[in-house]
């Protein structure tokens, strides 16, 4: 009796939290590291673990991957999925202090290049080329140009949502994108289309994180990342419940389950959270994020108000910093991977 009158104070305890106000909305868009979210959305891990943290959590899949970070930005959001470059150039860079608590993997071919009518980086010259302009798919195409001798005078870059890049690259004759999956998939199988370039050259460059408001609540961080780490162990399972997984996952991002596990491949996933940990301590975050926080401010990605690129600062674990200390808006921690890891979530 005594047992039972105890569980039933807890979940009035718990009712009461929820009740009173501890609701957050989280957003995601499509992409082969971002899909794990919709599965832990709809196989009730999202829940169990916002649940165990009194909390509800709302996820909601936005699929205009710049619209979702603005949403973010304007407050609509307390978390959303985004690269590491996009989480400088548009949050960081608007005011709003963030931190990445999960990083999950970075791209490693995800990310391309594809053409038609040529089979390089040079074919492109003079041509129209589509993207998502100021992102991770823009600082791809500089590495890209910066590396064949070319610069974004030799192109036009048409601003396209990534929503609509594979239905236009399929219908131009002359086509040129920078994209990533899925819509990277579509478009490498349109007839006549070449990969002329992708991530792969550039590994640990475009990393994809959770990123949530700073001053969120730690239920929160701990309920997204707990969620997040046992649909990791769920994915590298050898098992059937593993193949679901994938299945449901590959549904979501309208591919099939052999497209899906291609683009698995060139996604350098974190599935055991000290990866995570160790890549997020390691030297080479920082000195990436010197080279994305250089092409930022060299592109005018930080506006006009920033007179060199130390305007935003960044954080690093163990109080190691870029940029200016008294304005520090874009965070990474190891704070709650390590926690996963160390099973104290």
């Amino acid at each position: 009796m005594k047992n039972k009158l105890l569980a039933l104070i807890g979940l009035l305890i718990l009712s009461f939290n929820v009740a009173a106000g501890e609701k957050y909305r989280v957003a995601w868009s499509h992409y082969t590291g971002w899909e794990p979210w919709g599965y832990a959305q709809e196989s009730g891990i999202l829940k169990k673990w916002a649940d165990k943290n009194g909390i509800e959590i709302k996820l909601t899949l936005v699929n205009d991957y710049i619209e979702s970070i603005n949403l973010y930005t304007s407050g609509q959001f307390d978390g959303v999925v985004m690269t590491n470059m996009d989480a400088l150039t548009i949050p960081a860079v608007g005011g709003i202090d963030s931190t990445a608590i999960i990083v999950g993997d970075f791209s490693n071919g995800n990310d391309g290049i594809v053409i038609k009518n040529g089979t390089s980086v040079k074919d492109m010259k003079g041509r129209t080329v589509r993207l998502v302009e100021l992102s991770v798919s823009h600082y791809m195409l500089a590495r890209a140009l910066e590396a064949n001798g070319m610069s974004e005078k030799d192109i036009k870059v048409v601003n396209t949502s990534d929503a609509e890049i594979a239905n236009i690259f399929t219908n131009e004759k002359n086509a040129a994108v920078v994209t990533w999956n899925p819509p990277l998939q579509v478009v490498r199988n349109v007839k006549g289309a070449n990969l002329v370039y992708d991530s792969s050259k550039i590994p640990g460059e475009i990393i994809d994180m959770m990123v949530v408001k700073t001053k969120a609540s730690e239920k929160l961080k701990k309920a997204l990342t707990g969620a997040w780490y046992e649909t990791m162990n769920v994915m590298s399972a050898k098992n059937s419940k593993a193949k679901k997984a994938i299945s449901m996952m590959s549904a979501q991002a309208g591919a099939t389950d052999a497209e899906f596990k291609s683009q698995l491949k060139t996604t350098a996933m974190f599935y055991k959270p000290q990866e995570a940990v160790d890549f997020v301590n390691s030297s080479k975050l920082i000195d990436t994020m010197e080279y994305v926080r250089t092409f930022s401010f060299d592109k005018g990605l930080f506006g006009n108000g920033a007179a060199n690129k130390n305007f935003v600062g960044m954080e690093f674990p163990g109080n190691k910093t870029l940029g200016a200390k008294a304005n520090v808006k874009l965070r990474f921690t190891d704070k709650y991977m390590k926690m996963a890891a160390e099973g104290k979530l």
